[in-house]
């Protein structure tokens, strides 16, 4: 049989995409079991392999067709710049990617001036700050606390994945500019969406309806 293969993001991506799976008759029981040390998971009645992966990876994953479809976050696609079709805006998992900083960084902003940018996510401000503000900046990779870098006079601003907004507050930091919205998306293989088109197609659609149904 072959199986149709789908990567999902750790984490409670993963679980809310189960849930969603699930009420198109998509399963995969042994996947909630937090004890398993299993890396695939597969339920041979409708011939679908899963298996975990980090954020970051899932796009590289499906690039290179070792899965067929995966579900990661907005942020990952654009970060990773991988070549696949973004076919579907799940709609949970929402946030948004904004530049973040003391209220006295909002005029640097303005007047374009040469600032330090401090980031996890080097692909999105690199592509904001140069393509669409049109800014020269120094982009400062980091892992961590990405909020502790204007404490110490690291960067002037970061650009961050905003939720709530109550880590930045707690800090005196202030959204300053919106990028983008953020939220979990489907991602297909270039590949398999012509050799798989029946399947994929009929995926998407049943994942379309149970959406709507919801709303």
């Amino acid at each position: 049989m072959d199986y149709l293969t789908i990567a999902l993001t750790k984490g409670r991506l993963a679980y809310k995409t189960l849930d969603l799976l699930e009420k198109v008759g998509i399963t995969c029981e042994e996947m909630r079991d937090k004890s398993s040390r299993k890396l695939i998971f597969t339920n041979e009645e409708i011939g679908v392999r899963f298996f975990l992966a980090k954020a970051n990876d899932v796009p590289t994953y499906v690039e290179y067709g070792a899965a067929d479809i995966g579900i990661c976050g907005k942020d990952t696609i654009l970060e990773e710049g991988r070549k696949l079709y973004e076919v579907m805006d799940l709609g949970f998992g929402k946030c948004r990617m904004c530049v973040c900083g003391p209220e006295s960084a909002r005029e640097l902003l303005k007047h374009h001036e040469l600032i330090r940018v401090a980031t996890k996510y080097p692909g999105i401000a690199k592509d904001y700050f140069y393509n669409k503000k049109h800014q020269t900046v120094e982009i400062i990779k980091l892992n961590g606390s990405i909020e502790l870098a204007p404490l110490v006079g690291l960067a002037e601003v970061i650009v961050d994945i905003v939720e709530t907004g109550s880590t930045l507050r707690e800090n005196g930091l202030d959204v300053l500019e919106e990028i983008c919205t953020l939220s979990a998306r489907v991602i297909i293989n270039q590949v398999s969406m012509k050799r798989e088109n029946q399947r994929i197609t009929k995926l998407i659609k049943d994942l379309k309806t149970v959406l709507l149904e919801e709303k």
